[in-house]
């Protein structure tokens, strides 16, 4: 999996803050992915077809929330768990709300910032970056049709990124 950058702490913030946000978040293979963006991005969207693409590929996968997600900052990490009043729902766009495998929490290590088209081809260094709770997470930009990029990012897929410095 995906070794840069990792996550760090930043100075002066208070251990175990917590705070609501709209987003939706997904755990493959262990990892989490936090999936941000305005309403009517296509974070559900997105967060359905990663559930959809990595249990194709054999990677273990489940919701963690939509829509409202509760992040924690414990220590050096961030943990993300879904809301207790929707736990295990999810929006499906045209059709409602449906229900899938859901997991209690997951420790982030990924953010996907969802958009209608993605950013550059080659971001630069500090877009790849962005920070919650204090804590300085891999960042990519997504549209909901980037679920392959998703796993790219994780390594989960054949194709490897060298390094962030070679990007």
């Amino acid at each position: 999996p995906s070794s840069c950058p990792q996550p760090r702490m930043a100075d002066a913030v208070p251990e175990n803050l917590s705070e609501t946000v709209h987003a939706s978040c997904v755990v493959i293979g262990g990892f989490g992915v936090l999936i941000r963006g305005p309403s009517g991005s296509g974070k559900s969207t997105l967060a359905r077809r990663l559930l959809e693409l990595s249990t194709q590929r054999g990677h273990s996968s489940a919701l963690i929330g939509d829509d409202r997600v509760i992040l924690t900052r414990k220590d050096d990490t961030l943990v993300a768990e879904g809301h207790p009043a929707i736990r295990g729902m999810i929006e499906v766009r045209g059709l409602g709300i449906g229900t899938t495998k859901v997991a209690p929490e997951a420790v982030i290590r990924l953010l996907a910032d969802c958009n209608s088209v993605l950013g550059s081809r080659f971001p630069d260094a500090d877009e790849r970056v962005g920070s919650v709770l204090g804590i300085s997470l891999q960042r990519i930009t997504v549209t909901p049709d980037s679920a392959d990029l998703v796993l790219v990012a994780l390594g989960f897929s054949p194709v490897k990124i060298r390094s962030c410095e070679d990007l």
